[in-house]
């Protein structure tokens, strides 16, 4: 058979993938029942339905030809890192860094960067757009994490705080 859709193929392969990896992950935990669910039932079921969605996208793609062939075009490289980077800055804001001494810097702090460095992964950057983005979204967090749900963890850089 020929693959006749690039693109859904290596998505359903990608899906098939990662499903397959969370089923073999949950595997480790108590599955329980259907009436009494354990701690590895979610992850189970949902690997599985993602396995078969992938496998079901992987077959369609060699069963049903589309005119330009669906190729895969190159792989963008700058969102990317810029997107992993945005993720783990806030990490290492929240958690700090004890094996460089960087002690945490807090939710707010941590929500400015993420925004501010995820920003640069498009191809328009407007500071000021990217400054109401990451208010909004530290203020919406601060409610959420903070006062509804009561999480325990630094929302300012510690010598803020002192």
């Amino acid at each position: 058979m020929k693959i006749q859709s690039q693109k859904d193929f290596y998505s359903g392969l990608m899906f098939s993938v990662v499903g397959g990896s969370f089923a073999m992950g949950a595997s480790g935990y108590q599955i329980g029942t259907g009436a009494r669910m354990g701690p590895g039932y979610f992850p189970l079921i949902l690997g599985l339905m993602l396995t078969v969605l992938g496998c079901a996208i992987a077959a369609k793609s060699m069963l049903t030809p589309t005119p330009d062939g669906d190729k895969i075009g190159k792989f963008a490289w700058k969102p990317l890192f810029f997107i992993i980077a945005a993720n783990l800055v806030f990490g290492a804001c929240i958690g700090g860094l004890p094996v460089l001494g960087l002690k945490p810097l807090g939710l707010i702090v941590g929500i400015y960067l993420l925004t501010y460095i995820a920003s640069h992964a498009g191809t328009e950057h407007n500071f000021k757009e990217v400054a109401v983005l990451a208010t909004i979204l530290a203020a919406l967090s601060f409610v959420a994490f903070i006062l509804l749900l009561k999480l325990q963890f630094p929302v300012w850089p510690a010598y803020f705080t002192a």
